[in-house]
């Protein structure tokens, strides 16, 4: 199972699960029923298991060509000695292939029972996915592509627990997860990956632009990541007040701010994947902040 769980990107996809679970908190302003709860959980799992299978399916040529000469330390949420089992060849393509299949049908019946109009936002992942891969080689822009992709987990929680969600509060979402995913995300893990990149003519931010305007992008992104998190208190039906405010904003210059403001500085390469890993905890940390306001409240 380990080749699979290394398709899937599972430790990385669990904290991911994180944002979703935010946003649905957010937006409630309560724990819904442990039924939803538990096939949201579900849901959610099988969906993101199934996008990052896409992922190294869709990429599977590239990421043979690409990791020819090696495959890179990585960064620890990811640093499994079977990361791209499908271009090290220790998961057969079929293999691979059933197992997105079997992940995202369950996350179809998973989203029909919980909403189907989250149906098309999971659809919509998919061809977002693949049409990220297909852009490496052609344009830097295929990082917002990510953001977008990113963004529909997020959404599609809102459509859990409020069936006719406010533009404005779907707008501030989606905006809050795109930013922290290109500053947190996206940038860092090209950074990380540049020399693999370079080797196949990938058209990225940190190859495109170089680490210093790459860095500026990275702090600018995410210095936006954390000023839109202190709007997402008025889309809430709790007065979250100063405790959110001042909660949030440690959360994000630990995790955020002064990890991106360091590669920056430094522009080194071990710096991208600190704050990848950093970020990667952003959401879980917000997850945590808001169950307890919404436990005390």
């Amino acid at each position: 199972m380990k080749r699979f769980f290394a398709l899937s990107r599972t430790t990385h996809g669990v904290l991911d699960i994180a944002t979703p679970g935010f946003c649905a908190l957010l937006c409630l302003g309560s724990f819904p029923q442990w039924q939803t709860i538990l096939l949201s959980l579900f849901t959610a799992f099988a969906a993101y298991t199934a996008i990052y299978a896409l992922n190294d399916l869709v990429g599977i040529a590239v990421d043979r060509e690409k990791f020819a000469g090696g495959i890179n330390v990585g960064y620890s949420v990811e640093a499994s000695d079977m990361r791209y089992p499908l271009a090290q060849k220790v998961l057969s393509y079929r293999d691979g292939l059933l197992w997105f299949a079997g992940w995202f049908a369950l996350a179809l019946i998973g989203s029909h029972l919980l909403n189907p109009a989250i149906i098309i936002i999971l659809v919509t992942a998919a061809i977002l996915e693949v049409v990220y891969c297909l852009l490496l080689k052609i344009t830097y822009l295929r990082t917002l592509v990510s953001g977008l992709v990113k963004s529909c987990g997020p959404i599609a929680a809102v459509f859990v627990v409020d069936r006719h969600p406010s533009l404005y509060l779907l707008v501030l979402i989606f905006a809050w997860v795109f930013f922290w995913e290109i500053g947190g995300q996206n940038v860092p893990a090209d950074w990380n990956d540049t020399v693999e990149d370079r080797r196949v003519n990938a058209k990225t931010i940190p190859i495109y632009f170089g680490t210093k305007r790459a860095g500026l992008i990275v702090v600018s992104a995410l210095g936006l990541t954390v000023i839109i998190g202190m709007l997402l208190p008025t889309v809430s039906p709790l007065h979250l007040g100063w405790p959110y405010l001042l909660a949030s904003t440690v959360v994000g210059f630990v995790l955020l701010l002064k990890p991106a403001y360091q590669l920056y500085r430094l522009q080194e390469g071990c710096r991208a994947a600190t704050l990848f890993d950093n970020a990667s905890y952003y959401p879980l940390a917000q997850l945590a902040i808001m169950s307890i306001l919404v436990i005390i409240k």
